[in-house]
């Protein structure tokens, strides 16, 4: 059986103050088409979302922005 390969990306997210706001980010950033896992932690500053499709950078911001934070950076991961 043939396993599709994902795409993993960390997302530096700033604004956060607590656990709260990274589940609010987390559960943000799962709505994002494409995403089938998202963890955020706020005592990391970071957020790991993974994908079998990737979505376009913009996709990522404004749904981190829309939940009330910053996007710092957002690279892929292996």
């Amino acid at each position: 059986m043939l396993r599709r390969k994902g795409v993993k990306f960390k997302i530096v997210i700033a604004d956060m103050c607590c656990d709260k706001c990274a589940k609010r980010a987390e559960k943000a950033l799962s709505a994002v088409k494409g995403v089938v896992s998202a963890d955020v932690r706020y005592s990391a500053g970071f957020g790991v979302i993974r994908c079998f499709e990737a979505p376009s950078e913009e996709e990522i911001k404004s749904a981190v922005e829309e939940a009330g934070f910053s996007v710092t950076s957002i690279e892929t991961m292996e």
